[in-house]
């Protein structure tokens, strides 16, 4: 497995910061906000430096029960080759339901919901590995998320759900501390208790990130400064393993550079800490990593073959600190050979599971019998702000128009029209419903909003330039006679 060191998460509002920090092995950039043939100058400077960029997916949704979609998984790849990246990495997480196999509407999530630890579950997320794996160009890494809510009647614990799916798919693993810390918070799992049921040989790299909480629920915000007890957690790991890279994620709210080198500088104190626990002669003896299976090619349970995820070196150096074992030298065996499985029946169970839940949540439809009814509001409540967070970016006009109104206004419309398609159709749907129904108030706001939608639903790409925006407007008052 390749050594990959420190990193942090790319994003365009910290990318020159990123590009001045000492010490950043590596970089993760999210993949849906990355054009193939249109790279960021900040990512193509640091890939000329040596630094390696994996792109990190999140709308595949890989737990979801339709197979993966072949146009993501071909954006996916392209990514991936535009960046040369050693590996690409998604989430175990659904963000969409409905459609076909429930006969129902396409609901979209807009955020990743937790896959139920079951084996109809896991039959079908390890046939949608595959069949991505089989799509990607490089090997596939996927991530445990966090959860506000549980699904009733799970089978196993996450770190034997992890273990399965690697033993049985050759996936590699991308383990989230601070998701971890979120499920031990939120749902009394113990993180401890995870790593230790873990194939910890299959881990690809590490997240570490940030949250709060409020009311006895923690939130995953990615917005705050990482807490004592994540770094307590990835200490336990090091202490474990080494793991081969470990990364800060930090999605907004974003603080002085000065505070991310020094959140930086406390991972690294964090790994530091678990490799002399690591290295004590009374240390972890009694914690070794379990043997696993996973990253060798093996025969899995339906009679695939699973894939070899080793990752090719590209001449980066690890830190002296994270020595990785060699995992070839680890003693396998091959589960037994069976027929294919057919996920046909388990696809269907967990499409109606999954449409039931997604609905209560952005449809307002009864809660599904077993689900606490309290923290399913707290999750449709973060739902809609984050889909009123990722609007606002998306279509920054319409806060500026709006002003204090943008956001009441689009909770409101949240709780009535589920979002059923991308984000970008959501701002334009949101803004015609407004105008549909009158608002906003202020007139000039109004015909602003109204101009700001033509441009926006034009088949051709709105511009700021006054003589070219009347050419337009005139040809379309010329087409209506």
């Amino acid at each position: 497995m390749e050594r990959l060191g420190t990193g942090i998460g790319w994003r365009p509002e910290i990318a020159d910061a990123v590009e001045r920090m000492p010490g950043i092995d590596w970089v993760e950039a999210v993949a849906e906000n990355v054009c193939p043939g249109h790279l960021p100058e900040s990512l193509r400077r640091l890939r000329e430096r040596g630094v390696t960029v994996i792109p990190h997916g999140v709308s595949l949704g890989l737990g979801g029960a339709d197979r993966p979609d072949e146009t993501r998984l071909t954006a996916l790849a392209e990514r991936a080759e535009e960046l040369g990246s050693p590996l690409v990495t998604e989430h175990i997480a659904f963000v969409r339901a409905g459609g076909l196999l429930t006969a129902s509407p396409r609901l979209e999530a807009g955020h990743l919901l937790p896959v139920p630890r079951t084996r109809d579950a896991l039959d079908v997320l390890c046939e949608n590995i595959r069949i991505a794996q089989d799509a990607l160009p490089v090997p596939l890494a996927v991530e445990n998320i966090a959860a506000l809510i549980a699904w009733p009647g799970e089978e196993m614990t996450e770190g034997q759900f992890l273990y399965d799916l690697a033993d049985r798919t050759g996936v590699r693993l991308l383990i989230d501390v601070a998701n971890l810390h979120t499920n031990h918070v939120n749902r009394a799992e113990d993180p401890a208790k995870a790593l230790a049921e873990l194939p910890l040989e299959a881990i690809a790299y590490v997240h570490v990130a940030g949250g709060f909480e409020r009311d006895g629920v923690w939130h995953d915000s990615h917005a705050h400064p990482v807490p004592e007890a994540v770094l307590d957690i990835l200490t336990d790991l090091a202490s474990r393993i080494s793991p081969p890279g470990v990364l800060l994620e930090r999605d907004e709210n974003f603080p002085e550079p000065a505070e991310l080198e020094r959140e930086l500088g406390a991972i690294r104190g964090a790994l530091e800490k678990g490799r002399a626990r690591r290295e004590s002669p009374t240390g972890r003896s009694e914690t070794a990593p379990r043997e696993s299976k996973a990253p060798q090619d093996s025969v899995a349970p339906d009679g695939s073959k699973a894939r070899q995820d080793s990752v090719g070196p590209d001449g980066s150096k690890a830190p002296q600190d994270s020595v990785a074992p060699d995992v070839s030298e680890a003693p396998q065996t091959s589960p037994p050979v069976g027929p294919p499985a057919d996920t046909t029946a388990a696809r269907q169970r967990l499409a109606l599971a999954q449409t039931a839940l997604l609905s209560a949540l952005v449809a307002g439809t009864p809660v599904p019998e077993g689900f606490d009814r309290v923290r399913l509001g707290v999750q449709a409540r973060a739902l809609a702000g984050k889909r009123a967070d990722v609007v606002a970016k998306v279509a920054p006009e319409l806060p500026h128009i709006l002003g204090q109104t943008y956001r009441p206004a689009f909770l409101a419309y949240a709780q009535r029209h589920p979002m059923t398609g991308g984000y970008r159709q959501d701002a334009l749907d949101f803004a015609g419903h407004l105008l549909s129904t009158g608002h906003p108030e202020n007139a000039a706001a109004r015909r602003h909003l109204h101009t700001w939608h033509l441009d926006r639903s034009s088949p051709t790409p709105p511009t700021h330039r006054p003589t070219t925006r009347l050419a337009r407007a005139t040809r379309k008052v010329l087409l209506r006679r």
